[in-house]
C-alpha cells in the first residue's frame, strides 16, 4: 500500500489520474506484471452502484416514519462537486425511485449551478479553496454520463462536448439536452460565510452538528424553498463527519476563530463546546508517525505509480 499527495487541487489530481488510466504503455507495462488501475472516487461505477441504495433506504425510513406516503415523490439535494452522488440519486429516480427534483448543492466554486440553470458548462473562471474542499472542483467528471443518459447514448454527441471542454474550457450542451437537465434538477450555491451561519444555526435550533459539506446542502436547500415555495419532503445527502473539518466547524458553532493550526486542539475543544464526542478513530491519531510522505506534481504521477509498485 502507498499514499502520495499531488501537488495541486482535486483537478489537477483526477486529470492526471484519468490520463494514467488512459495511457496503452502503461497499461500494458502494469497488465505484463500482473497489476491493473482501479479507483476508488467516483470515476469509478463501483462507488456510485452502492449510493444508488441510499436513497431508496432513505426513502424506506421516510415512508416508515410516516414523513411520505408510498409513492408519493421526494426532493433529494446533495452537496456535490464531482456529481457523482446526486448522479447516484438520479439514477435511483430513472429506475423508478419518487423523485421530483435533484437539488445539486455548490460552494463557490459553482460551475456545476450554471450549468443546470444554462446550459453551458465553463471552467474558465477563478478557483476557490473554501472549507468544504471536496467540492473545490471546475472539472465534474459525472456529468459525462449525465449527457450520455439524455442524449440517449449519443456517444458523438458526448465526445463533441468534452472535446470543446479540453480545448475552449467551455461547451453548449444546446437546448433539448439543457431542458431535460432542469426537468430533473435544481441548483444553487453559497459562500464559506453562509456555510458557517448555517451550521451555526442548525446546531443552536436542533443540537445537530454537520459537515461544512452538509452546511452548504442544507444552505442551498433553504434558498431554494424560499425561490420556489416547493414544500416536497426533502432528504439531505450529509456526506462526513464534522470533525473532519474541525476548525471550520469550531469557528460555526463558537463564533471564534481560532488562531493556531493545531487540529488536534480544534477537535478537543469542538468537543467541549458541543458535548459531541470525536470519532474514535480521529481521537487516536494524535501523536502517531506519519506512515506515508510522498509529495510528487501531476507530472510525475506515473513514475510515482511505478515506485509504489516496485516497477
Amino acid at each position: 500500500m502507498g499514499v502520495c499527495a499531488i501537488k495541486g487541487n482535486f483537478d489537477d489530481a483526477q486529470t492526471g489520474v484519468k490520463k494514467i488510466f488512459t495511457d496503452g504503455g502503461v497499461n500494458k507495462t502494469l497488465a505484463d506484471r500482473g497489476f491493473a488501475f482501479s479507483s476508488a472516487n467516483s470515476i469509478n461505477w463501483g462507488r456510485l452502484a452502492p449510493q444508488i441504495v441510499y436513497y431508496f433506504s432513505a426513502y424506506a425510513d421516510m415512508v416508515n416514519a410516516g414523513k411520505v406516503k408510498l409513492g408519493e415523490k421526494i426532493n433529494i439535494t446533495v452537496p456535490t462537486g464531482n456529481f457523482g452522488n446526486i448522479l447516484a440519486a438520479y439514477y435511483a429516480k430513472r429506475m423508478g425511485l419518487p423523485v421530483n427534483k435533484l437539488i445539486c448543492a455548490s460552494n463557490a466554486n459553482n460551475v456545476l449551478t450554471d450549468f443546470i440553470n444554462t446550459g453551458v458548462y465553463d471552467r474558465n473562471r477563478h478557483f476557490y479553496t473554501t472549507i468544504s474542499p471536496s467540492m473545490d472542483i471546475l472539472i465534474s467528471s459525472n456529468l459525462e454520463r449525465l449527457l450520455y443518459m439524455l442524449s440517449d447514448g449519443d456517444d458523438a454527441y458526448v465526445r463533441s462536448l468534452f472535446a470543446r471542454l479540453a480545448q475552449d474550457g467551455r461547451y453548449d450542451a444546446g437546448e433539448r439536452v439543457a431542458t431535460l437537465v432542469r426537468e430533473s434538477f435544481a441548483a444553487g450555491f453559497c459562500s464559506d460565510e453562509e456555510t458557517k451561519k448555517t451550521i451555526g444555526s442548525l446546531f443552536a435550533a436542533d443540537g445537530y452538528l454537520c459537515d461544512t459539506h452538509t452546511g452548504v446542502a442544507v444552505a442551498v436547500y433553504d434558498g431554494y424553498v424560499k425561490a420556489t415555495g416547493d414544500g416536497t419532503p426533502n432528504v439531505i445527502a450529509s456526506t462526513a463527519s464534522p470533525y473532519k473539518f474541525s476548525a471550520a466547524v469550531l469557528e460555526a458553532v463558537s463564533g471564534r476563530k481560532r488562531e493556531d493550526a493545531d487540529e488536534f486542539a480544534a477537535v478537543d475543544e469542538l468537543m467541549r463546546v458541543t458535548g459531541i464526542d470525536a470519532p474514535e478513530q480521529l481521537k487516536t491519531l494524535r501523536g502517531k508517525t506519519p506512515r506515508f510522505t510522498d509529495v510528487c506534481t501531476q507530472g510525475e504521477m506515473e513514475a510515482q505509480v511505478y515506485k509504489m509498485l516496485g516497477i
